[in-house]
């Protein structure tokens, strides 16, 4: 069997940005990386404002009801390869910023793209079976975690033709916050940041819009049922490639202390 040449990191290649472990086989994608055809069901419904509150860290606030499912099949992604993912949002601003999308819950089938997520952006990423596909007249999205479909959406196949502007009426979601949490070893607070991205190079492919329904199941482990459904909004399917780039950090709770 042949074998590949290694050679030890130095200190300098550890220090700095883009670093992975394990080492000689890194598990964490460095940006840039591209998304390409992606499908994505995504489902705007209105729910109780208190719950929405309840999910968000301050000093993010709230600013809406709406709650936003992005089901995602995922066909050909650099690092990850094929698979499925979900997030969930809800609409947040910091200040007198921007309102964005704000994730309380993200579930996919990768563990790149978990160990990525909540590494770097910080997301509340966790696995989960998440399935995208046509069953007849029929667009349907699922999230299973435990065994558990905690999440169903669908939307009739492709009927109306639309504008994917309209996906961004009731809030921006390709601005996207996250509650960034990570602890040392002892036990002390490393990083606790609300961080924020944005996707680039998004190519809309096509985009269709229709009635949605969703239907929420209790687990203790993916609680979505907490952002209970009350009114069904619009539903889209749509297709879509984008590049993953580094985002910023908008708040530092541990800035000024020791």
């Amino acid at each position: 069997m042949s074998r590949m040449a290694l050679r030890r990191p130095t200190l300098a290649e550890i220090r700095k940005g883009g670093f992975s472990t394990p080492w000689d086989a890194p598990m964490i994608p460095r940006f840039p990386f591209c998304f390409r055809n992606a499908r994505i069901l995504t489902v705007f419904y209105r729910t109780d404002p208190d719950a929405v509150a309840l999910l968000i860290p301050p000093p993010l606030e709230p600013a809406g009801d709406t709650v936003a499912i992005h089901i995602y099949d995922m066909p050909d992604t650099d690092w990850l390869g094929p698979y499925g993912e979900c997030n969930v949002m809800v609409p947040a601003r910091l200040g007198d910023g921007p309102v964005a999308g704000y994730s309380p819950y993200l579930f996919l089938g990768s563990d790149v793209g978990v160990a990525h997520g909540r590494e770097i952006h910080g997301q509340p990423k966790k696995l989960a079976d998440v399935t995208l596909e046509n069953r007849g007249d029929l667009v349907v999205g699922t999230v299973a975690r435990n065994r558990i479909e905690v999440i169903t959406a669908t939307t009739p196949y492709r009927q109306h033709e639309a504008d994917p502007a309209g996906m961004r009426h009731f809030f921006d979601f390709s601005q996207n916050y996250n509650l960034k949490a990570v602890d040392h070893i002892d036990g002390r607070p490393a990083i606790r940041q609300i961080t924020a991205r944005r996707l680039s190079e998004l190519v809309v492919h096509e985009c269709w819009s229709g009635p949605g329904t969703v239907e929420l199941r209790a687990n203790a482990q993916a609680p979505v049922f907490r952002l209970p459904v009350r009114e069904m909004l619009v539903a889209y399917d749509w297709r879509a490639s984008f590049t993953l780039v580094p985002g910023e950090v908008l708040f530092d709770y541990l800035e000024g202390e020791t």
